[in-house]
């Protein structure tokens, strides 16, 4: 029988040696796939012994596929009454694709259709079919002209050994897949190590535990396929039960055999919730083992425990976290490794999976041997390193208590010291403002063009004796711009992880609470057209409580998960004070209007001056929803405080045609938008802010005023248009930048709006009344026939002859 074992690109040279190593025969290795023959027992063997095996499909037949309809009549054509059971239901998985079938699920309706057909014509049987939990998977693999048909042994695929099910619902982690995990030790020769007496093993950045359990597993001889409960074959018509029977119970005997061996297992991490986490997933996995687990930190432990064990121990590290786009993680992991690969002896094999070469600047030394594969859909390398090759000494700073930071660049210890005295001044100036978020950096030094923003939770009383006031949270946002073209990108990302891992330490913050954004600059001006934002962050927002801020006595609601900005803007923080002020000299009958007002902080600012009538106008429902979660946070829930979402131009210049009138309005626009649901085209700030503050003031009271504010850092605005329309303009910006943005006074731009008084507003001249016009009385309706006719008959006099009757 021929058999296909499928893996991810880049580890069928360690598949093939996995089958070879198991008996099979004619093993050859193709792109994302090894092939090999033998008997059904052969084929089994590999479902229950393959490590680094996705699938094994049983091939029953080679047919033509140059076309659908050659395809169809090469499906029909295979005995399927042979095969599927009555009563079980079948799903296709298609793979390649060629000229004339370039649709994979085309390809597998095909299949599905000669199936079906078969069945009905020849036993009568009317096929079932369930895409997600079928009894049977059939596989159709097409290569150039032809296909490869088979029935899918595995089921799930192999890399779901059975014990994550139990643990994924207490995962705190990204999980290393089982099968990168298994390649990664055979990448080390890992089975070299389990020849011997006491095989040891050194798992740096460990995780949620793959490459311990599957360390183990290895070591105590047990079968990958032990624990798990259903299999494809289960339900196949041609399923051999006395031999997959036979197979299993020799598995379960070898696993007895060899589980009171011992095994050496250090395992490290400095990640939160890694120890509980590792302890959760070997009791799913059934294993007794237990492994010595030590922080990162803690290099004088990891010292004594490495010089205990008793033979060469394999080093391993994880240097994907599973999600590539995790920068803070892997800053974390990066540091992690660099300290491992220091406290490791020279002797020591090390062999890593890595998204890039960055680790190689971490542990100070170049991989003799890397092999590239594909990983979640994006590129990763195995490495192997000599230890011994280590070059010069390794680079750190120093932060807070004489705290050693790895990093990857000398000149990162300039960040550390830079940002270090800034947190310390801002510190103390926080604390006498009674101000909990706050801007600590903000691109002092060029080279470390990044802003870090560090935000407190609402304090809540300690369970502790005393009921001390603690933050119920501590997070840190960094946004850095992307670096230009002629800067090495190499050396952008390292200065970047360096931050990174500096950062956490000066600011007292966890790694799993930071989070990085990269922006760059758009068409139109936007500066959020790119962003990194963590996919596990994003999926643990959905089952956590909102986090809580307080900024000038009021609660406010953020969001490092979802979205660009958090929900609010740390640099209008003297703006909406100001805010607060002018609403208290409100009438207690009047108004106040929040224009683009995103998540509502300015009307609770002004509801806590005193206004009791407030309209907040946002295009997003997404933001005023948000907003009215702020107000309710506040307990601003009166009626009167109105939600309006519209395309906030339109709804100001229609409001110049209603009653109502404001005394007092925040408007804060885009830069730029060109949002499909706006009436206009586009809007920008610097070419249409005349138009849009000549109609707000129409909707301003007598003696109202609007906030105006702008973060355009060129922005000029159009003085003598707004004069001619009456609008008086008063810069008031350097009275709202903060102290934690003085450094950037151009942060924003912020203006008082008017409207002019009556006596000072520029006469209408009318057309006799403009400078050089002749102040005649105008003639009446005779004189002005008369002298019309005269006007006309010297006009006539002095054309042509032949012209002045036409």
């Amino acid at each position: 029988m021929e058999f296909v074992a499928t893996c991810p690109k880049g580890l069928e040279r360690l598949l093939s040696a996995e089958l070879a190593s198991l008996g099979l025969t004619q093993v050859r290795a193709l792109t994302g796939q090894v092939t090999f023959s033998g008997s059904i027992k052969d084929g089994y063997r590999a479902c229950l012994w393959s490590r680094i095996a996705s699938r094994i499909i049983c091939i029953f037949e080679r047919i033509d596929a140059t076309d659908s309809d050659a395809l169809y009549e090469g499906v029909a054509h295979i005995a399927w009454e042979h095969h599927i059971p009555r009563g079980k239901s079948i799903a296709v998985d298609a793979h390649g694709t060629n000229e004339n079938l370039r649709n994979t699920q085309f390809i597998a309706l095909r299949t599905k259709d000669g199936i079906a057909d078969r069945m009905l014509s020849r036993a009568g049987i009317r096929i079932a079919t369930d895409p997600t939990h079928p009894d049977l998977r059939i596989a159709c693999r097409i290569h150039e002209q032809r296909a490869a048909i088979g029935i899918d042994l595995s089921g799930d695929a192999l890399f779901r050994r059975g014990w994550e099910l139990s643990h994924k619902n207490n995962a705190r982690l990204p999980q290393l897949r089982a099968d990168y995990a298994a390649a990664l030790l055979a990448y080390g020769q890992w089975f070299r190590n389990c020849r011997h007496e006491d095989p040891s093993l050194i798992v740096g950045c460990a995780g949620a535990g793959s490459l311990v359990i599957e360390g183990i597993s290895q070591a105590l001889d047990r079968a990958p396929g032990l624990l798990r409960p259903h299999w494809g074959f289960d339900a196949w018509a041609n399923h051999d039960a006395s031999t997959w029977d036979a197979l299993y119970e020799e598995a379960q005997s070898r696993s007895e055999q060899q589980a009171a061996r011992n095994v050496h297992v250090i395992a490290c991490d400095s990640r939160r919730g890694w120890e509980s986490t590792i302890r959760s997933a070997l009791r799913s996995a059934g294993i007794a083992v237990e492994p010595i687990l030590l922080s990162t930190n803690d290099t004088s432990s990891l010292q004594d425990a490495i010089a205990q064990l008793p033979s060469t121990p394999l080093a391993l590290i994880d240097a994907t976290l599973a999600e590539p786009d995790n920068l803070p993680l892997q800053a974390s992991i990066l540091s992690s490794a660099s300290t491992i690969g220091k406290t490791l002896p020279a002797s020591t094999p090390l062999v890593a999976l890595s998204p890039d070469s960055t680790l190689d600047a971490a542990l100070r030394c170049q991989a003799y041997e890397s092999s590239e594969i594909l990983y979640a859909r994006s590129k990763a390398t195995l490495r192997s390193y000599h230890l011994s090759e280590r070059e010069g000494n390794p680079v750190q700073v120093i932060v807070g208590d004489n705290h050693i930071v790895p990093v990857l660049i000398p000149t990162s210890n300039q960040f550390a010291a830079r940002l270090t005295k800034k947190y310390r001044r801002l510190r103390k100036w926080a604390q006498r403002e009674d101000i909990h978020c706050y801007r600590v950096y903000d691109a002092d030094l060029p080279d470390y063009a990044v802003s870090i923003d560090l935000f407190e939770g609402i304090a809540r009383p300690s369970k502790a004796a005393g009921g001390e006031l603690i933050p119920s949270g501590r997070w840190c946002l960094i946004s850095e711009y992307a670096a230009p073209s002629e800067i090495d990108s190499d050396l952008a990302r390292k200065r970047l992880l360096d931050i990174l891992a500096i950062t956490p330490e000066v600011l007292n913050v966890h790694t799993n609470d930071m989070y990085i954004r990269i922006r760059t600059h758009s068409k139109g001006g936007s500066q959020y057209a790119q962003t990194s934002i963590s996919s596990r962050h994003k999926q643990q927002a959905r089952h956590k409580r909102p986090k809580l801020i307080e900024e000038g006595g009021l609660t406010f609601e953020v969001n490092f998960d979802d979205y660009l900005d958090c929900g609010i803007f740390l640099d209008h923080r003297e703006t909406r004070s100001m805010i607060r002020e002018l609403a208290k000299r409100v009438p207690a009958t009047g108004r106040f209007c929040n224009l683009f007002a995103y998540t509502g902080t300015a009307t609770c600012y002004a509801a806590d001056g005193g206004v009791n009538n407030t309209v907040t106008v946002d295009l997003s429902k997404t933001y005023l929803d948000w907003a009215q979660r702020n107000m309710r946070h506040n307990g601003f829930t009166a009626e009167t405080h109105r939600f309006i979402q519209t395309d906030v131009l339109s709804w100001v210049s229609d409001q110049r045609h209603e009653h109502e009138r404001y005394d007092l309005i925040f408007c804060d626009p885009p830069t730029f938008s060109n949002s499909s649901r706006m009436r206009k085209r586009s809007f920008d700030v610097q070419r249409d802010h005349a138009e849009l503050l000549i109609n707000i003031s129409r909707i301003l009271n007598k003696d109202g005023v609007c906030v105006f504010s702008c973060n355009l850092r060129s922005f000029k605005p159009d003085i003598e248009k707004l004069t001619r329309a009456g609008v008086v303009l008063e810069d008031i910006t350097k009275q709202t930048i903060p102290e934690d943005f003085a450094r950037n006074p151009k942060i924003h731009h912020c203006y008082l709006v008017k409207r002019a008084p009556k006596a000072s507003q520029p006469k209408q001249l009318s057309q006799t009344e403009k400078p050089g016009a002749r102040n005649k009385p105008r003639p009446t309706n005779a004189n002005y026939r008369r002298n019309s006719q005269i006007k006309h008959n010297k006009k006539d006099q002095k054309r042509p002859m032949y012209l002045r009757h036409s």
